[in-house]
């Protein structure tokens, strides 16, 4: 049963993965038919095709690899110069010329007599950035859309400063990699203080505590002495006397660092799942947002550690890159883990939330063949064009992405590379959401 489970869960995760591929090609699809380009195809999926319809200019369908899917626009490079009635910069000569002439000719071979008007070259430049962010712009309405569905829904979890039923009465140094008290072990400062599961902690030595950060900086700033606690019990204010020790303690922001002699008071949190508002999810998608851009410009580095945990057998780094197949096997895991219902389509929705997000931040880098790289370029051309307009110049050309062809020929080299070494991790050393 466990084993169908965990199927069942990588076929759900992919269901989810390719409706979301899916949007963001509409992403595209939408405006550039809104602003007049011809599009002969719209797919989900790659290689073979399994189901195809054609309505109007535009062919749908599903193709048999769900690993990503596209929309094809003519025009998408412009002719060699000379051939267009438009002005463009003169081309250079070099070693990569015939990749880039072969590139342009391919890309008029579907423009068909009165398609002059309907290829993406000859269209505005903010219509281009329009089109090209059609489809991260879906992805982050899908994040933010099943981000408030978790949030406002489910809820986050949050840590109370509600003395939790799990606290230990002894004091464990943090060296000792246990969690059951000895006979020996000398009792906590709030066993000794008479603080019991449930007791809501409200105030320390005098000040006002909301959250349980709050109470952790007081009580690890105050040091070793005595302290008054203030707190409900059975819906009855109380205040305790305790007497705080120095502890090394687990650093907050990063614990596998120590700090040395803070106050300790001895008691756990409790996790609590607390709805929030739309205010709370704008909070938590833009926090989600940073954490991802700053994954992207650590990307590299990302990938030496994913290289060592494939090839060396070293730990993957749970903050690091995953690919489709990973993401999948952590679908499996959770439909197959020992949780409530609740919890499952919780994690499930946190799960596409998260892809969706990182999808739409990825596409952004601004490199071809990334949408990033054709946003930058239609930018760039509306600089251009708004410079000649202030200086009184004659109107420049339209942006030649051919030119970079072969740097986007590289990339996407590279991008295969990463993808293949992703597959490769999550096969032999996945990221398990069990530990």
């Amino acid at each position: 049963m466990t084993y169908l489970l965990y199927a069942l869960g990588i076929v759900v995760f992919f269901v989810g993965l390719m409706a979301s591929i899916g949007l963001h090609e509409i992403g595209h699809l939408v405006p550039a038919k809104i602003f007049g380009v011809r599009v002969p195809q719209y797919m989900v999926g790659f290689g073979p095709t399994m189901w195809s319809k054609r309505k109007g200019d535009t062919e749908y369908g599903i193709k048999w690899i769900p690993l990503g899917g596209y929309i094809r626009m003519i025009g998408m490079l412009p002719p060699r110069p000379g051939d267009d009635p438009t002005k463009l910069r003169s081309s250079s000569t070099g070693p990569f010329q015939s990749l880039i002439e072969s590139a342009r000719d391919a890309a008029q071979e579907e423009v068909r007599p009165g398609d002059e008007d309907r290829v993406f070259y000859r269209k505005k430049w903010w219509q281009k950035v329009i089109i090209m962010s059609g489809g991260p712009f879906m992805n982050f309405v899908l994040a933010f859309i099943l981000f408030g569905v978790l949030l406002m829904g489910f809820g986050l979890p949050t840590l109370k400063p509600i003395v939790s039923p799990q606290t230990n009465t002894c004091v464990i140094p943090v060296a000792e990699k246990r969690t059951e008290c000895k006979a020996t072990d000398q009792r906590t400062p709030a066993a000794q203080a008479g603080l019991k599961p449930g007791d809501e902690i409200v105030t320390f030595d005098g000040k006002k505590i909301e959250a349980w950060t709050d109470a952790t900086k007081l009580i690890r700033s105050h040091g070793a002495g005595a302290a008054s606690l203030g707190i409900v019990r059975d819906g009855k204010p109380m205040t305790l006397s305790v007497t705080l020790i120095a502890q090394d303690r687990p650093n907050i922001e990063d614990p596998k660092k120590i700090d040395k002699g803070v106050g300790f008071l001895g008691v756990m949190p409790t996790e609590v799942m607390e709805r929030q508002g739309v205010g709370g999810v704008f909070a938590y998608m833009g926090q989600l947002t940073g954490n991802v851009a700053k994954s992207l410009v650590n990307l590299p580095q990302k990938m030496v550690g994913v290289w060592n945990a494939a090839f060396s057998g070293e730990e993957r780094d749970k903050q690091g890159p995953v690919g489709v197949v990973g993401a999948g096997r952590m679908g499996g895991e959770i439909l197959s883990a020992d949780i409530s219902a609740t919890n499952k389509i919780a994690f499930f929705i946190n799960l596409l939330a998260g892809f969706n997000l990182a999808i739409g931040m990825f596409n952004l880098i601004p490199l071809l063949p990334l949408d990033g790289g054709h946003i930058a370029g239609g930018l760039w051309e509306g600089l251009k064009r708004g410079y000649a307009r202030i200086m009184r110049r004659p109107e420049p050309g339209y942006v030649d992405i051919a030119k970079v062809l072969p740097l986007t020929y590289a990339l996407a080299f590279v991008m295969i590379i990463m993808a293949g070494l992703l597959v490769y991790a999550d096969l032999v050393n996945p990221i398990r959401l069990s530990g």
